[in-house]
């Protein structure tokens, strides 16, 4: 587990998502609807799916192709989501008061142009935390303190790495263009998984009975199935059967690959994440943009303001470098790897250009209350960070 900022404080312990209540999500919009337009958008609430599942169903009741319909970010799966998606170039009548099972829209409206990723301020979070210490009234406002005071480190977190953990190292193989490598840790370890069909569906596969496999694979394996089945009919051909994986889902595997090494860029700089050194790319809170520090004693006092922040790398062919330490110990954890930025190139649509994040992020809108053994969070945070981040800090657990 990466270490937490707030390290020296106990944590309250307990555990989250017990219940789908126990996780709000509420996506705050970059704009609203005008009024007018070709696209519809629909402000949808859903609850324990994901936001694809969502608009799958959406899609499908209103006819529509799901690739068509735009949304501004991913939610969680596990809790109860609101967020805006917009469909082209339908009436408005075919979605007001849409309810399907797991999600419905809340309301509608139109707009000019589809939403894309990205097209949001923010999230706000109402988190309820079960089974807390007995010093919690104690612990709660001391983290809280820091993390308003200093910011809160912007790891992306074990989220980002699949139901296995592994979604950085099928990524990580891709880079090194070792396929084999890739669909093992695809389809992964037998221990690393509960359900015993799943588990007897990995042992076929690493005793090399592949159709047996694919027969075994539970029905949300979908994809490690049509690999599986590929290896059937094409034995060893393991380039091939790793194409079969939908380009999506390739893509998020070799982001979860970059987002393990900028994790690994934070924890690395826990304990500066609110200081600018010299050579840093910093971080414009206001508009994303970063500049080189060449003096960080003169930049110190908007880092403390919080109008900057040092940024880590999301690597990739393109990615501006730092300088000074601060290259010294990107390029460490990169060739750590044994894989250059050249090679996050792929072809075939697979090229990560790479850009910078923000090595820690404002938590604002704070509240918390806790009855009997809960603790009850309510935080807003910028976009593309993780409610997890905050949490983990609370509780000294995930």
């Amino acid at each position: 587990m990466f270490p937490c900022l707030t390290a020296h404080i106990p944590g309250t312990g307990g555990t989250i998502k017990e219940s789908a209540e126990d996780f709000l999500v509420e996506e705050i919009p970059a704009y609203l609807p005008c009024g007018s337009g070709t696209h519809a958008y629909l402000v949808i609430e859903k609850r324990g799916i994901t936001t694809p599942e969502a608009i799958r169903r959406i899609a499908r009741q209103i006819g529509v192709n799901e690739k068509d319909v735009g949304y501004a970010g991913l939610k969680d799966a596990v809790g109860v989501t609101r967020q805006t998606i917009s469909i082209e170039h339908i009436d408005l009548a075919m979605a007001e008061g849409l309810e399907l099972d797991r999600v419905k829209v809340l309301a509608v409206g139109r707009h000019t142009n589809k939403l894309k990723l990205g097209h949001l301020k923010g999230n706000r979070f109402t988190v309820t935390v079960r089974g807390i210490s007995e010093q919690s009234s104690t612990i709660v406002p001391q983290v809280l303190e820091i993390l308003r005071h200093r910011g809160v480190p912007n790891y992306f977190g074990y989220q980002r790495y699949g139901s296995q953990g592994s979604s950085h190292l099928i990524g990580e193989a891709m880079l090194k263009r070792d396929w084999k490598l890739a669909v093992d840790r695809l389809i992964g370890l037998p221990e690393a998984v509960r359900d015993d069909q799943w588990r007897r569906a990995i042992e076929a596969y690493h005793r090399g009975t592949m159709a047996e496999s694919a027969a075994l694979m539970p029905r949300h394996c979908r994809t490690e199935a049509e690999v599986l089945r590929t290896l059937a009919a094409r034995p060893a051909e393991w380039e091939k059967a790793f194409s079969m994986i939908n380009i999506r889902l390739r893509k998020l595997y070799l982001s979860a690959f970059q987002s393990f090494l900028f994790d690994r860029v934070v924890e690395k700089r826990i304990d500066t994440l609110d200081q600018i050194r010299h050579g840093d790319l910093a971080w414009k809170h206001t508009n994303g943009a970063c500049f080189l520090v060449e003096d960080a004693d003169t930049e110190a006092p908007r880092a403390a303001g919080f109008d900057i922040s040092p940024s880590g790398p999301i690597f990739g062919a393109k990615m501006t470098w730092p300088g000074g330490i601060q290259r010294q110990l990107e390029e460490s954890i990169l060739a750590e790897t044994g894989i250059t930025a050249e090679q996050f190139d792929l072809g075939n649509g697979l090229k990560l250009d790479g850009e910078r994040r923000p090595l820690r992020i404002p938590i604002t809108d704070v509240a918390w209350s806790i009855d009997a053994d809960n603790v009850h969070l309510s935080f807003t945070l910028p976009k593309g960070s993780y409610a997890t981040s905050v949490i983990r800090e609370v509780t000294k657990k995930l």
